[in-house]
């Protein structure tokens, strides 16, 4: 680490792929001095690459990095960074995560990690037996209405766990003109909304309800293409909300699925059902998490991400909660309830953790999420889409 210069010490931060995420990750970074003031530490902006010259200039002119290059080697090479962000395209995850772990430099990846659960693998193993600090964008399990959720799962208020249901259903490609990008391809993403959305569904399942339920044991799933054709765009332009009109626009395949559901069994005996869509029209992001036992349930949906329900046997009903300041994280950016986070708070909640991590060299995951952790959701993602395949019951390999 560099050296410190007065109370906080300089953190050099790297980015790998100068998009919406990587934006996001950069914000997060900027705000851990205010928002995360203990852990004195002051990340500075170092050095980002993006193959799009438009992206590095934004990089350097706009976000503040001190350094902007083409190739992400050039990140890892560099001496001042000592932390990475890595938020390219799925097909690149793994060999821009190995050649993290082969420089030392500890990362916060997006999911997911791997464009399947092989590659998943690897990555965990390359990162464990290196002994690097690592984390994975799974932002939805810092939400405060989630952790509150897990407290009550495993102090027991909701007695046993007999049920969770859980959907990610958003309408960011509802409309069939949404451009070919490379999230449809399978080349480049792997499988489509089940590698994409499901993987967010199976850890937020294994981080609320497992310690009572256990982890996911078997999966039956069934998977569509809803729209079929999409006009082509080039690779590495627009967002995953572009479109493409007119008369002379070139259609292409889409060989990933559109929507999917699941019915799950836990180790722990209790049942589950797992939805998710990129088609859905009306909603635009609801992440829905139910979870049931017997002596109570509580729900919470991200498109209300600042309140959940609670109800407990022998009430007449649900009763909402509003997050305040006794939930997660929620004190650190709002005083009191009813005044709302947003979706980048959990990204620096996200980066909070992970900068601690590599403070405390802390490798275990206990209070972040890691490669192992993305490692054993791509588990239950391979197993949805091998059932799906062969129409039968898969049961998910153990990590």
């Amino acid at each position: 680490m560099s050296a410190a210069t007065g109370s906080a010490q300089p953190l050099g931060v790297g980015l790998i792929s100068v998009g919406w995420m990587g934006r996001l990750h950069s914000k997060a970074y900027q705000a851990i001095p205010v928002t995360y003031p203990e852990l004195g530490v002051r990340p500075v902006l170092m050095h980002a690459a993006d193959t799009a010259p438009d992206r590095a200039e934004y990089a350097r002119d706009v976000l503040g990095y001190r350094n902007a290059s083409a190739d992400y080697r050039a990140v890892l090479d560099d001496a001042s960074v000592d932390v990475v962000s890595i938020c390219a395209p799925n097909a690149l995850h793994r060999e821009i995560a190995l050649a993290a772990v082969d420089a030392g430099k500890p990362f916060w990846i997006e999911k997911p990690v791997g464009r399947d659960a092989a590659q998943t693998a690897e990555i965990a193993a390359a990162a464990g037996k290196a002994e690097l600090v690592t984390s994975v964008g799974y932002n939805y399990r810092n939400a405060p209405a989630v952790a509150y959720i897990r407290e009550l799962v495993a102090a027991g208020e909701l007695g046993r766990v007999t049920g969770v249901r859980c959907l990610f259903l958003n309408g960011q490609a509802a409309d069939p003109r949404v451009a070919l990008s490379w999230r449809f391809q399978r080349e480049h993403a792997g499988s489509g909304v089940l590698a994409d959305l499901l993987c967010h569904v199976a850890d937020l399942v294994a981080y609320a309800a497992g310690p009572s339920t256990g982890p996911i044991a078997e999966v039956s799933a069934a998977s569509a293409i809803v729209h079929a054709r999409r006009p082509i765009a080039a690779m590495g332009t627009g967002t995953v909300f572009s479109m493409a009109e007119g008369d002379d626009v070139e259609l292409g395949e889409v060989d990933n699925e559109d929507h999917a559901a699941a019915l799950v069994r836990f180790a722990g005996g209790a049942l589950g059902t797992l939805e998710v869509s990129r088609v859905a029209v009306g909603p635009q992001t609801q992440l829905l998490l139910e979870v049931s036992g017997t002596g109570g349930s509580a729900t919470w949906d991200f498109e209300r991400m600042n309140e959940l329900r609670v109800a407990r046997l022998g009430d007449a009903g649900y009763t909402t909660v509003l997050a305040h300041g006794g939930l997660g994280d929620y004190g650190r950016f709002q005083p009191g309830p009813g005044i709302a986070m947003g979706y980048d708070d959990l990204k620096v909640i996200e980066a909070a953790r992970f900068l601690r991590a590599v403070l405390e060299r802390d490798t275990s995951g206990a209070a972040h999420c890691t490669v192992a952790d993305a490692h054993a959701a791509a588990e239950v993602v391979q197993a949805a889409v091998d059932s799906a395949a062969s129409g039968s019951w898969v049961r998910v390999k153990p990590t």
